[in-house]
């Protein structure tokens, strides 16, 4: 009962006529910014702190924050846009939605359909999300603190094993794209040591290979390639981009089929954002595997199965509001995006922590008010402009293919105003389109660069902290629960596959 009293305080604070016009301002820029390729949340919000700064000595470090979350959600929601219409990540959590998301709004002709499913899956999944961070905020940042190498390195093991599935056709492949993937992650600095490796005597390797760059290089413009090359540059789309209600009534039907995907994969995205560091990528990742491995209809994975749309989307939501969790309640950054959000309260003059919620109530409880109102003012808002949106997809071929290459380029120079992020855009743009005519899955590729440097520090973390002994992973309970279910769902594809073959000799008798 007190938690709701505190949360309808929260209510009238985040509806105050100034909160709500930062709030909606700050999810349209962050829409804006989502949707442009290697900017993100993380960018925006960074950029945008100073701004912050005025804010809260002008109005309060409440309406600050709002405006900084606003961000953060509407960036969420427009990173999807790029990836369903354009095969471009605009965020990298987005890139789970590349593997469905484009092949349903470009090969199916349903742009309008696809987007939409994100957007209500994107929805669901934070609204249930921000539930539980509303009753269990305090109570999940004791639990993850627990949470030590050992323990985080089964959660990666776990995140890789998931994605088994989607090399069906030769697991091998996968496995070969998940060792390059964890090869191209090695290149930099030693996590550990900081000695430098795998650089070849190049000063700008030593920084490694940045994800942004290639996952644009591998899923835009090796797309652009492999279109050219299939189809010529002059070859005009001839898809009908019609969105309406029929759309719109699609998705919710679709949604209604698959709630409780949708729901189970929000809370296991809150769960992973409330580990102190991870979050909506990897949860991203993790929501895709779950749902193929749960579905009757694996083979349509990757053809434009709505449930590779709505599962990881929900996860990489709720993943960004339990990112929250450990920032509100321990100080600690769930994520690159809080990291930065939490930034803006030492400069506002708040100390992130238990005692946050003692000290300033109406901060906290307006911040997660405006969480609720924040994603359905942004869901309302994209859901709105589906149509225009869609009609990106009318455009000829000849004049989207130099748009995307030229989005292309300026989203992986952005990041750090280098060219080298723009070589490696190009290089692994040749690359993908070699890969893709092998057959060769990119998503095992994307998942161990994503998550190699990670998997590798807690790897060696928990091997130090255990003088070499490799039975920390299996002494912790966690840990040896995560391991016991990584090593379940790797293993089940090739056992169902053998029970497949051994079946087909008695049924052909």
């Amino acid at each position: 009962m007190e938690v709701l009293n505190n949360l309808a305080g929260g209510f009238a604070t985040a509806l105050q006529a100034n909160n709500l016009l930062f709030l909606i301002a700050g999810c349209l820029l962050g829409l804006i910014i989502g949707v442009l390729p290697g900017l993100g949340g993380t960018s925006g919000v960074a950029i945008l702190l100073p701004i912050s700064v005025h804010i809260a000595s002008s109005n309060s470090p409440t309406t600050a924050i709002i405006f900084l979350a606003g961000i953060y959600w509407g960036a969420l929601f427009g990173g999807v846009i790029t990836s369903i219409l354009f095969n471009i990540p605009g965020e990298p959590w987005a890139v789970a939605l590349l593997f469905d998301g484009y092949p349903l709004a470009k090969r199916l002709g349903k742009p309008g359909v696809a987007l939409s499913s994100s957007f209500l899956a994107s929805w669901v999944g934070a609204l249930f999300a921000t539930i539980l961070l509303t009753f269990l905020a305090k109570e999940l940042a004791d639990y993850a603190i627990r949470f030590g190498p050992a323990e985080l390195f089964a959660v990666f093991v776990l995140s890789f094993a998931t994605l088994i599935g989607l090399g069906a056709e030769s697991p091998m492949k996968a496995v070969m794209m998940v060792g390059f993937g964890l090869l191209l992650a090695a290149i930099g600095f030693d996590t550990i040591t900081g000695e430098p490796r795998l650089a070849f005597g190049q000063i700008g390797l030593l920084s490694g290979v940045g994800f942004v760059p290639v996952t644009i290089g591998l899923f835009g413009i090796g797309e652009i390639i492999a279109s050219a090359d299939e189809r010529g540059v002059g070859y005009v789309e001839k898809i009908a981009a019609r969105v309406g209600l029929k759309d719109v009534l699609e998705s919710i039907r679709a949604l209604g089929k698959r709630l409780g995907l949708v729901i189970a994969n929000g809370v296991i995205g809150f769960f992973f954002g409330s580990l102190p560091g991870h979050g909506a990528t990897a949860g991203s990742f993790l929501g895709y595997g779950l749902a193929r491995q749960w579905s009757r209809n694996k083979e349509n994975f990757g053809k434009g199965e709505i449930s590779g749309i709505m599962a990881p989307q929900a996860a990489a939501d709720a993943s960004a509001v339990g990112s929250l969790v450990p920032m509100l309640s321990l100080g600690v950054p769930g994520s690159p995006t809080s990291a930065v959000m939490m930034a803006g309260l030492f400069i506002w003059g708040l100390q992130p922590g238990p005692l946050l919620f003692v000290d300033h109530p109406g901060f906290v409880w307006g911040l997660m008010a405006s969480i609720y109102l924040g994603h359905l003012f942004t869901f309302v808002i994209c859901l709105l402009a589906v149509p225009l949106l869609a009609l990106i997809m009318r455009a000829p071929h000849g004049i989207l293919t130099p748009f995307i290459v030229i989005i292309s380029v300026i989203g992986a120079y952005s990041l750090n105003n280098e060219m080298k992020d723009v070589a490696v855009a190009i290089i692994f743009g040749i690359i993908g389109y070699w890969l893709r005519k092998m057959k060769y899955p990119l998503a095992p590729l994307v998942v161990a660069l994503v998550l190699g440097d990670a998997t590798e520090r807690e790897l060696r973390k928990a091997l130090i902290g255990s003088q070499g002994d490799p039975s920390v992973f299996v002494t912790s309970p966690i840990s040896a629960i995560l391991i016991a279910l990584a090593a379940v769902l790797l293993a089940w594809p090739l056992v169902s596959r053998a029970l497949r073959r051994r079946a087909a000799p008695a049924t052909s008798h």
